[in-house]
């Protein structure tokens, strides 16, 4: 499944989000934004807004770190990390 983060330098939200994604053993990318105005819009264009980080599941916004832990505890986000369907 393929998993992508925008983040920010030193933003804590960002460094958790990545955590608890290296923790269930999932491989993202990620898109470090440093002044890069050109990977805003585009995270902008992909749906996402002005919080970091913006994480996408399978070309999909999930939203921020809240959403990402959210999805974890209500044991939604094995299933989005699936590779199959279901």
């Amino acid at each position: 499944m393929k998993v992508e983060l925008y983040t920010k330098p030193y933003c804590p939200y960002c460094e958790r989000a990545k955590e608890l994604l290296r923790i269930k053993g999932v491989a993202f990318v990620e898109y470090v934004i440093s002044g890069d105005t050109q990977l805003v819009e585009e995270m902008r264009r992909r749906g996402g807004g002005e919080t970091f980080p913006g994480i996408f599941i399978a070309d999909r916004l999930i939203g921020g770190c809240s959403e990402l832990f959210e999805l974890d505890e209500q044991g939604t986000l094995d299933q989005l990390l699936s590779p199959t369907p279901g």
